[in-house]
């Protein structure tokens, strides 16, 4: 974790951007703050934001309730020589290419079952969906991507998620044919053991779904 003295700089950087009107921050506010989730980029930024909002900002990022928690939090860590900490990478988001980020919220959280955790831009060209722990980012890009029909052809997946259990893999399949998702292949036992499905987005995106045989 960050000694104290960062996250103190890295709250007043928060409060910086807000009265720069720096519109990606309005994301990361409305995303993590409760009280804010219901307005718009341009609400947040016309309205108040206080060194003590910026803090909570902070403190809720590194997984505490308040900033008075996260110094306690800190405070209480004993020095640990940097040298023999070893970093570990605590997850990993995927990031799809599509079309029109609207259009594509609509099929995540319609289709399968995810919800928008925020989208930036007016109009939008950034946005990120989630559904349990699987977080997928969506990214607005104009032209093509891929050269004609290379995902198919060669399976090209745009995302792997995986499903706890042999029969929530099947459930998750069945509730997907029932809502009309569109697959590219449908489940499967690999010769592996693993069962899995793929979806195809409306963009094309392959996302593979992925559980236990037993």
């Amino acid at each position: 974790m960050p000694n104290l003295e960062n996250l103190r700089k890295q709250a007043k950087l928060y409060l910086r951007w807000h009265r720069e009107r720096y519109h990606p921050v309005a994301a990361q506010i409305r995303a993590v703050l409760p009280r804010f989730k219901e307005l718009t980029d341009r609400a947040i930024l016309d309205g108040e934001f206080r060194l003590d909002d910026a803090q909570e900002l902070v403190a809720r990022q590194s997984g505490f309730e308040t900033w008075q928690a996260l110094k306690a939090g800190v405070q209480a860590m004993p020095d640990i020589d940097p040298a023999v900490i070893e970093p570990r990478l605590s997850a990993v988001e995927a990031q799809l290419f599509v079309t029109d980020i609207k259009s594509a919220c609509a099929f995540f959280t319609g289709k399968l079952g995810f919800k928008v955790v925020f989208t930036y831009g007016d109009p939008p060209f950034y946005g990120q969906v989630k559904r349990d722990n699987a977080a997928i980012n969506l990214r607005l890009v104009c032209e093509p991507v891929y050269v004609d029909d290379i995902r198919e052809r060669e399976e090209l997946l745009g995302a792997s998620l995986t499903v706890d259990g042999a029969t929530e893999i099947k459930q998750l399949f069945l509730q997907y044919q029932a809502a009309g998702v569109d697959f590219f292949r449908p489940l499967k036992q690999e010769p592996w053991g693993a069962r899995t499905f793929i979806v195809r987005d409306p963009d094309g995106n392959l996302l593979l779904f992925a559980g236990p045989h037993s």
